[in-house]
């Protein structure tokens, strides 16, 4: 990760911050938020949300625990190797992933949720998977982009404890 993308992430994350791990460790790199945010919550990071599959369950206490930021993270098919990281904002989210079904809303859509809900700007974290094969766990390239994001998230944030 370029120290560029480090600084990025730390100016947009000013202020109180969520960060929400979305995904499913059933699906291969589909779970990377999820294993993020239990790894970040086990180190005591501060506003951890393991949202598992069902981020929308969570909008009314992010709403209620006044937010500036709300970080989501999540695999995301882009144009870039496994592994790569993208930042993108709620009305980027807005754009790429605008598909709503009856079986998940999309990223786009839960970016407006929150954001209306709530009043935080919301940001996605989003990690280029290599494999969303069922039952096949993180791929080495998202593996390592998770323990490289876990020691700048965990800088980030707890440094706002201070």
């Amino acid at each position: 990760m370029s120290s560029d993308l480090r600084a990025d992430l730390a100016a947009k994350l000013a202020g109180r911050t969520c960060v929400m791990g979305i995904g499913d460790r059933q699906w291969g790199d589909d779970g990377l938020g999820v294993a993020l945010a239990e790894s970040l919550k086990r180190k005591n990071c501060p506003d951890v949300l393991v949202a598992g599959n069902v981020p929308e369950n969570w909008i009314g206490r992010i709403g209620q625990d006044e937010f500036d930021q709300v970080l989501l993270i999540d695999a995301v098919e882009y144009a870039g190797e496994p592994g790569s990281v993208v930042i993108l904002d709620e009305g980027q989210l807005r754009s790429r992933f605008p598909q709503v079904s009856t079986h998940k809303l999309s990223l786009g859509m839960l970016a407006a949720l929150i954001q209306h809900e709530s009043g935080a700007r919301v940001w996605c974290l989003g990690v280029k998977p290599a494999s969303l094969k069922s039952g096949t766990g993180l791929s080495e390239p998202v593996q390592a982009t998770l323990q490289v994001l876990e020691e700048v998230l965990l800088k980030i944030l707890k440094s706002k404890e201070l």
